[in-house]
C-alpha cells in the first residue's frame, strides 16, 4: 500500500498543475523513478492508471525516466518532472 500512497500524492501534485494552468486534462505526465525506489516502470504504470482513474490525468501518456545512480539524492524517490496540459 505504500506505493499507492506515493502515487496518490503524485496524482494530487499533477492535478494541481492542470488546474493552475487552467487546463481540463493532462495529455502526458513525466516521472523520474529513483534507482532505489523499489518499483519497476511497469508497476508504476499500473499504480498510476489506478490512481488517475476519474481525474484529469486519466488516459494521460506516462513518460518514465529510470535513474541508475544509487548515490543520487533522489534515488529512493518517485518525482513528478512534467505535466503537459490540454484545455479542450
Amino acid at each position: 500500500m505504500h506505493e499507492m500512497s506515493l502515487m496518490k500524492d503524485l496524482i494530487r501534485k499533477a492535478v494541481e498543475v492542470v488546474r493552475r494552468e487552467g487546463g481540463t486534462r493532462a495529455t502526458r505526465v513525466g516521472i523520474r523513478l529513483g534507482a532505489l525506489s523499489h518499483m519497476s516502470p511497469e508497476h508504476l504504470r499500473e499504480h498510476f492508471d489506478q490512481a488517475a482513474a476519474g481525474t484529469p490525468l486519466e488516459h494521460a501518456e506516462l513518460d518514465v525516466e529510470v535513474m541508475e545512480d544509487i548515490a543520487d539524492p533522489e534515488a529512493q524517490s518517485i518525482v513528478l518532472t512534467s505535466v503537459d496540459v490540454a484545455d479542450d
